[in-house]
């Protein structure tokens, strides 16, 4: 893992943090590694304190767990975890789309197209790691259509701890394709003040991502899926 650069931040702490927060959340620490202090701060150049104290705040968000006398450990979702997880997101999209106002702006309503078009290029490519990457900003930009800084905060803190497993949900080749026409349709109905069919349009689209993505982990992980 050479050639990391540290993020901006504050203090030194808050670089750690952030950095080794993205790399989980990228998977390039699989579930259940063993996150060790020193190890961790002879690879970042940096003293045991921050790093200590960067696993901590990891902790607090759900993505390491620390278990005494053993260590820190990236945390391992069962699929009942994930399934939690979606039901909080769409629990929290629905909201916020239903509190965006009968009424969007014309810059936010650009905004969308573009978000749009930026998930419909990787798709027209057949990139699902691009697409990833441009349905998370989507996701998170619905969110923010309702101007609630506080659930921004609170989804970016659960989406954080799923995101290195949504390209699973994608292997099916018609479930990447259906993913594209589901995100066109809630864009459509935003866009065209159909705001109760938005949040029908996501509330399907994440329910159908919630169910494909625990198929494929329940495969791959030999869990069952709860009833």
């Amino acid at each position: 893992m050479a050639g990391f650069q540290l993020p901006i931040a504050n203090t030194i702490r808050d670089q750690v943090y952030q950095l080794l927060k993205n790399e989980i959340c990228e998977g390039v620490y699989e579930p259940g590694y063993w996150l060790q202090e020193k190890e961790l701060a002879q690879r970042l150049r940096v003293s045991r304190s921050p790093v200590r104290e960067a696993l901590l705040q990891l902790s607090r968000d759900g993505l390491v767990k620390n278990i005494p006398n053993r260590g820190v450990f990236v945390r391992e979702f069962s699929i009942q975890d994930i399934e939690d997880v979606f039901d909080l997101r769409i629990m929290m999209e629905s909201f916020a789309i239903l509190h965006t106002g009968p009424e969007l702006g014309e810059a936010a309503k650009e905004r969308l197209l573009e978000l749009l078009r930026a998930i419909e290029r990787p798709h027209g490519e057949g990139d699902r790691k691009a697409y990833i990457a441009a349905d998370i900003l989507f996701h998170h930009s619905l969110i923010e259509l309702c101007g609630n800084e506080f659930l921004v905060k609170a989804y970016g803190d659960i989406y954080s701890m799923i995101k290195q497993f949504c390209i699973y949900s994608l292997i099916d080749l018609a479930r990447f394709n259906n993913s594209m026409s589901e995100h066109r349709q809630i864009v459509h109905a935003l866009v065209t003040g159909r705001i109760e069919e938005a949040e029908k349009h996501n509330r399907l689209h994440l329910e159908l991502t919630k169910a494909k993505l625990a198929e494929v982990l329940a495969e791959k992980r030999g869990e069952k899926r709860r009833p």
